[in-house]
């Protein structure tokens, strides 16, 4: 799973595109499969609040609202 492709999901601007890879916290992986945030899962970030956060994902036409401090436990590849 080591690439240099993989990026945290709070390291994404607004309006960039990705795919789910892995996440790093147990206890908030549960909570975000839950959600739809499965592995292998195409999303794109579709808002930032003024001050970082929280921010909003679009997962399959549904948006997801998270705290910056989950986002950073969600490993993804950016999509260029």
């Amino acid at each position: 799973m080591q690439n240099k492709n993989y990026v945290s999901l709070s390291s994404l601007k607004k309006g960039e595109k990705g795919v789910i890879i892995a996440f790093d916290d147990d206890k908030i992986a549960l909570k975000l499969l839950e959600m739809g945030c499965l592995p292998q899962t195409q999303f794109s970030l579709s808002a930032i609040a003024p001050f970082g956060c929280p921010i909003c994902i679009e997962i399959e036409n549904t948006q997801i609202s998270m705290r910056l401090s989950e986002a950073n436990h969600i490993l993804v590849e950016k999509i260029i």
